[in-house]
């Protein structure tokens, strides 16, 4: 792993950016024009925090679905640390909330799960009005 980018992007070693499937987070910065600016969302930056501590620095393993790339060549994956399926673990946390978009809903189920108890524990985006 090179660098996080945010809660749901990051630029592996070998320079490819990849894009968590299955889950969306609050964006850090958004474009104007022909670059890039920071411009958190609330709770982007806790997104790209929590993301830093479970892969920052780390190896990962990836696991691809149905399609491997989106339409601004990202690739696309299911991430895991040792045992933790960082998509879902960033859901639980409560900075991220599920985005499956077909044909790539092979966890939709477990988003969906770790949303519930996220809401239900009030972790994160959930934690107060």
């Amino acid at each position: 792993m090179r660098r996080v980018i945010d809660g749901d992007t990051v630029e592996l070693s070998d320079g490819r950016l990849l894009r968590y499937l299955g889950i969306d987070t609050p964006e850090v910065r958004c474009r104007e024009g022909d670059r890039w600016i920071d411009a958190p969302e609330p709770y982007g930056l806790e997104a790209a925090e929590a993301n830093r501590r479970l892969v920052g620095g780390r190896t990962v393993r990836l696991e691809y679905d149905v399609q491997t790339h989106d339409r601004f060549r990202r690739l696309l994956a299911y991430v895991y640390v040792g045992d933790v399926f960082v998509n879902a673990q960033l859901i639980r946390l409560g900075v991220a909330q599920p985005l499956t978009i077909p044909p790539n809903v092979k966890y939709a189920d477990i988003f969906r799960d770790a949303a519930a108890e996220a809401r239900r524990e009030r972790r994160g985006l959930w934690a107060s009005p």
